[in-house]
């Protein structure tokens, strides 16, 4: 794609009550049947939707026969962890199950994103490690994958590998259209374009998944452990804890996804791929599933600071009103 079109303004940062700067992008609701009933911008326009995808991808490494040993791997499998303790302890349990180690992971060495457990690591002279890394779960998890369909682990990530090709397979056919392209995610990994449709339309599958299947267990599992699918303080944490039934799942370069099971499903995008603005996006587009403006308020105009002070908030335009 050479240019994009012109998208609507979805958020607005006001700050002493000045005008400092917008975020155009897009946004689509879903019904529970998966039509759409209200959009803004270009939703059929394929995106990259990073981790968002992840939900539905950790459904292929139980089809393939991956048994987790517990819900707190799945939830790890389909999320985007903050390198806590916790959360390396886990991908590393993972691993160990299938026989193998760190070693075998193809996602780069990191520090921890949690920032205290990282201040830690950086005062004792700690080095990076591919466990700390935001996908280390998600790759723990391919591995243990191959391991059970009895596929070679090494060349996991090659778009050739049939787990990759399983991947891909199966996000189309849960977005209900053709994976758009892929390339090479900041985790190694391929990534898949898929339009903000399809991705809502896929990860709301999940939720209305009969019990039994993989769709429903993923959505099980990342709903009844949310720390494991981000990590302490973050917002995907914390909207799964505060929002009962909801499955929320973040993705870099400002993408969302977000689904209630008998309400339907929603996805956005900005555009200049910053993290600011996504927040009272997505809870303006929970509001039209039926969330409560109570539940939704930490996320729905988030403020601007200066000093030791609240000088503006970061709004939703109009366009989003309703």
């Amino acid at each position: 794609m050479s240019s994009w079109p012109d998208a609507p303004v979805l958020v607005e940062v006001w700050r002493s009550g000045f005008l400092e700067s917008v975020h155009r992008g897009a946004v689509v609701v879903l019904d529970a049947d998966g039509e759409v009933t209200w959009s803004a911008g270009d939703v059929a326009r394929p995106v990259l939707p990073r981790s968002a995808n992840k939900p539905v991808q950790a459904t292929t490494y139980l089809a393939a026969g991956w048994q987790p040993a517990s819900d707190e791997e799945l939830a790890i499998a389909a999320g985007s962890h903050a390198g806590e303790d916790g959360h390396r302890d886990r991908a590393a349990a993972v691993l160990a199950a299938a026989g193998l180690d760190a070693g075998a992971l193809g996602c780069p060495p990191a520090l921890p994103g949690h920032e205290p457990t990282r201040a830690a690591w950086l005062v004792a002279g700690r080095e990076p490690e591919r466990l700390a890394f935001n996908c280390s779960g998600k790759h723990a998890a391919m591995l243990a994958a191959c391991v059970a369909a009895g596929w070679p682990t090494g060349g996991y990530l090659d778009p050739g590998h049939p787990l990759q090709r399983a991947i891909e397979a199966r996000l189309s056919a849960a977005a209900g259209e053709p994976v758009a392209a892929v390339v090479v995610d900041g985790c190694g990994a391929p990534q898949h374009g898929l339009s903000l449709t399809g991705l809502a339309r896929g990860v709301g599958a999940l939720v209305a998944a009969a019990e039994g299947t993989p769709e429903r267990a993923v959505a099980d599992a990342m709903r009844a452990h949310p720390w494991y699918v981000a990590g302490t303080g973050r917002d995907d944490t914390d909207l799964m804890a505060a929002v009962p039934g909801l499955l929320v799942k973040g993705g870099a370069d400002g993408v969302h996804v977000a689904a209630l099971p008998g309400r339907g499903a929603v996805a956005l995008k900005l555009d200049d791929g910053g993290d600011r603005g996504r927040a009272p996006v997505l809870a303006a587009a929970l509001r039209r599933l039926g969330v409560g403006a109570h539940a939704l308020a930490r996320w729905s105009a988030p403020p601007v600071t200066g000093g030791d002070g609240v000088v503006g908030e970061v709004r939703p335009s109009a366009v989003l009103a309703g």
